[in-house]
């Protein structure tokens, strides 16, 4: 499974339906509105590259309000579960 994450800029006006196109497309499991530089943030996870260029660049990038998006290829997933379980080794007896 390839996770990436999408920052995107949106025209402010069109955030909510915005958001709800870009959740509504396969392969996005969330889409967060957050404060910064970006409007949005979407979580895409996929089977194979050549399906980030589709939902990226074929389908996201072309929903009505998306000015811009950046793309970032997540490398390792770490979990609170994972963290938790790494500082307590050592730590039973």
């Amino acid at each position: 499974m390839i996770t990436s994450i999408v920052l995107i800029k949106t025209n402010v006006d069109q955030i909510p339906e915005t958001a709800e196109k870009i959740a509504a497309i396969g392969g996005v499991s969330e889409v967060y509105s957050v404060t910064g530089a970006h409007d949005l943030i979407a979580m895409v996870r996929v089977a194979r590259h050549d399906d980030l260029a589709d939902i990226i660049t074929g389908e996201i990038s072309k929903v009505p309000g998306v000015a811009s998006t950046e793309t970032h290829i997540a490398f390792r997933t770490y979990s609170q579960h994972d963290l938790e379980a790494a500082f307590a080794i050592g730590l039973d007896g």
